[in-house]
């Protein structure tokens, strides 16, 4: 019974994570309590699509990890895929519900990894998707 009202809460928290990814969305009910200080903003890290565009992945290549990092960032890998070898076993779950977890998890996944990076190499990260996203734009 456990089990399953956890299964089902992690659904809705992959949905609503999801949901707040959208752009715009999470603007529109993001709160802040510090008018003064300008929050470092954390980008909208998409999952595979299948319309060409980047995938999370292709934000983060090219960056020049130490070895710290490294170690930080293959545990967060293996943790994901953990979380998703567990979920895609999961027979409970319906086939969306799987599909929103495993989503969530890789913005979890790559949200974690973007925390490890230095203020510089976010910046990098940051551009790319800016750079990714005016293309986009550009394109339509």
């Amino acid at each position: 019974m456990r089990t399953i009202r956890f299964a089902e809460s992690l659904a809705i928290l992959a949905g609503v994570m999801l949901m707040l990814s959208a752009p715009g969305v999470a603007r529109a009910f993001s709160i802040s309590g510090d008018e003064g200080q300008s929050p470092t903003p954390t980008p909208a890290l998409p999952g595979p699509q299948p319309n060409g565009a980047a995938s999370p992945a292709e934000y983060f290549e090219g960056l020049e990890y130490t070895p710290e990092q490294k170690t930080q960032i293959d545990k967060i890998h293996q943790d994901a895929e953990m979380k998703r070898t567990v979920v895609a076993k999961d027979d409970k779950l319906t086939h969306d519900q799987k599909d929103a977890m495993l989503v969530g998890y890789t913005h979890l996944e790559y949200g974690s990894i973007f925390k490890v990076l230095t203020p510089d190499q976010q910046r990098q990260v940051r551009h790319r998707i800016r750079a990714r996203k005016v293309a986009d734009q550009a394109a339509q």
